[in-house]
């Protein structure tokens, strides 16, 4: 599955400020709700049922919060970028400054699976990571995932 297609261009945010996880989770609940109509408050605690879990924060400024919404019936995401990066508790205790959240259907087992490693992957590239951290609008960060979808596919 192409990432672009996870992404719509209302649920990419740029300058997102907030102080916390906290926050951030209620804000990403907000985004959802707007972007993917889906009730914010169950939103948050799909994200906070899978934390306790364990860190979705993998390291080098970047946190993937995930989880299962029975509304969805496919895959979808939202990106954000934030302007001073917060504490997330992440692998490897660095704050945390680009969130790729993803929300999936109850019962898209593998296919959740997949698309979290296609995601964990692209984030691991340094190179990509420094321009998403260097895009200076949501268009910016829109379109460098529907470029970078495209290169690799060529």
């Amino acid at each position: 599955m192409d990432l672009i297609h996870l992404l719509s261009g209302d649920a990419v945010v740029s300058d997102l400020a907030v102080a916390n996880k906290k926050a951030l989770f209620q804000a990403l609940g907000g985004i959802a709700e707007r972007a993917l109509g889906l009730p914010a408050k169950d939103v948050v605690e799909r994200l906070n049922e899978r934390e306790r879990l364990g860190t979705t924060g993998f390291g080098g400024g970047i946190a993937i919060p995930h989880g299962r919404m029975p509304e969805l019936d496919t895959i979808r995401a939202v990106l954000v970028r934030l302007p001073k990066p917060i504490d997330y508790g992440a692998i490897d205790d660095l704050p945390v400054d680009i969130v790729f959240m993803l929300l999936s259907p109850v019962d898209a087992g593998a296919e959740h699976l997949k698309v979290l490693a296609q995601v964990s992957r692209k984030l691991r590239d340094k190179a990509f990571v420094a321009k998403l951290r260097g895009a200076g609008s949501p268009d910016a960060l829109y379109a460098l995932f529907a470029t970078a979808e495209t290169r690799d596919a060529a």
